[in-house]
């Protein structure tokens, strides 16, 4: 019902004079806000237009290398959980909707459209927690970009410098959008992989659907209607979800913006644009700043342990303090660690159950390096979290909050029953961007993952084929041979 000025003055004047003070307070709570600085004009077309116009052979050496072991990795871990309980529950709900078999599932023998291709390929690629990281964000990026693609790949021709390209230009695209709302977005609960995502996946769509700038904005504007993925879904099902969904939806976005299907200019930067709606923090120059100068790609890492990044450095002392060492879990009194907050905050779950729940715990997280040696996927299963001899020892590791630590730091002391005390300090795990795994190292956690899954033989033949994507005629050769037989 309509009430006008003079009614609602007239009924103020009738309220006792408290009222009439709450009545003010109310109205002066509604005033509106002193504005706020003008945004930047132009953040979602200049993205598009750097993205439409940025060609394979301006992409320096060193990004090209990074995107191709991206490329390498992703393929590993997809392949590696194409067979857990979650990407079978993912194809057996799907499969009866499923429209042309136009691509493949890596690591398995079905084949769906490209839209469900993308999503179970996503969730498979992000299932053990093994994936890429883009350390400043802690976006996943190949999960999103990859997935969409190589399932793209398959419906058309694309050959391998385009493919390197769209897979450089999407991850750039993510990382750039991610930096400019981290760590605000995230903080409020965004699982900021699903969020950011979406946008490199629809840039990289875009980018071989050979969309122009005005298509390409439009992309960009429909990947920023499509927010993914809640940090509560964190050691669950749902979490692998969040990328695989990315993916589709950043194809969904550039097929439909192929067609012309319209959204507005100024998606992610206006008043209530994505960057605005979704974050208190909004750096729009780490969007659009030295574009095709400073790369976001190239920074890039990859995980040696399948579990969340803030569990590396504790990791790697553990097993640097184990091996060197030979320590065993019954010598052991207790395990004292200085974690950033960040770490409980992520990874605070005392009593895992599950192997998913256990790549948020730092209690088993440690207590498993120490008895096996090892933070893989293994070290992550049902089987480890229930195993005995990684019980005992989880209860006696006891972290400790200390704000001054950062969150790729970790001190730990090992005190051991006949009153000995181990100590390591990490300042930066292995496997972060000061100490990268190495080409060799990346081919070694490759065979582990795959093994059992794709034919041995074939094994060597797929890394070659992603070590060489650059002279590949058709990228989808590699989704291909990636299947199980």
């Amino acid at each position: 019902m309509h009430t006008d000025r003079r009614t609602l003055l007239q009924a103020a004047a009738a309220l006792p004079l408290s009222a009439v003070g709450a009545t003010t307070a109310f109205a002066q709570a509604q005033a509106p806000a002193a504005p706020a600085a003008a945004p930047p004009k132009e953040v979602t077309r200049t993205l598009a237009r750097y993205i439409v116009s940025a060609g394979y052979d301006v992409l320096p050496v060193k990004v090209r290398k990074e995107g191709v072991r991206t490329l390498l990795n992703w393929v590993g871990v997809a392949i590696g959980g194409s067979r857990h309980e979650t990407v079978d529950i993912a194809v057996a709900a799907l499969a009866p909707f499923s429209g042309p078999q136009q691509a493949s599932l890596f690591g398995r023998r079905e084949r769906f459209d490209i839209m469900n291709a993308a999503f179970i390929n996503g969730v498979s690629s992000h299932i053990f927690d093994f994936d890429d990281t883009h350390l400043k964000t802690i976006i996943h990026p190949a999960g999103p970009v990859v997935s969409a693609i190589i399932a793209l790949s398959e419906m058309q021709p694309v050959s391998g410098k385009e493919f390197l390209n769209a897979l450089v230009l999407g991850v750039e695209t993510e990382c750039r959008i991610g930096n400019a709302v981290y760590p605000n977005h995230y903080d409020v609960g965004w699982h900021i992989t699903g969020t950011a995502g979406v946008f490199g996946a629809a840039a990289a769509a875009g980018k071989l659907l050979k969309l122009n700038e005005q298509q390409m904005t439009w992309a960009l504007g429909l990947a920023a209607s499509q927010p993914v993925g809640l940090r509560e879904s964190f050691g669950s099902m749902n979490k692998s979800f969040n990328p695989g969904r990315a993916a589709s939806n950043g194809i969904f976005a550039g097929l439909l913006a192929s067609k012309n299907f319209t959204s507005s200019d100024g998606m992610i930067e206006a008043k209530r644009g994505w960057a605005n709606t979704i974050s208190t923090k909004q750096d729009y120059g780490e969007i659009v700043g030295d574009l095709g100068k400073r790369y976001e790609a190239a920074l890039n890492t990859y995980k040696p342990f399948a579990c969340g990044i803030v569990l590396h450095p504790a990791i790697d002392a553990a097993i640097q303090l184990r091996n060197e060492n030979r320590l065993t879990g019954d010598q052991i009194d207790h395990v004292d660690l200085k974690v950033n907050p960040l770490v409980l905050e992520l990874t605070g779950k005392k009593t895992p159950q599950q192997g998913l729940e256990g790549k948020f715990s730092i209690f088993h997280a440690v207590a498993v390096a120490i008895v096996e040696g090892a933070g893989g996927e293994k070290q992550f299963s049902d089987r480890a979290v229930t195993d005995p001899t990684v019980l005992s020892l989880r209860g006696k590791v006891i972290p400790v909050i200390t704000p001054e630590i950062k969150p790729e730091q970790v001190e730990m002391t090992i005190v051991l029953k006949d009153g000995r005390k181990l100590s390591r300090r990490i300042e930066h795990a292995v496997g972060s961007v000061e100490v990268p795994m190495t080409d060799q190292q990346l081919e070694a956690k490759f065979v582990d993952l795959a093994d059992g899954i794709v034919p041995a033989a074939s094994i060597r033949r797929i890394m070659d084929a992603c070590w060489n994507v650059e002279s590949v005629s058709n990228a989808a050769d590699i989704a291909k041979m990636s299947a199980s037989a």
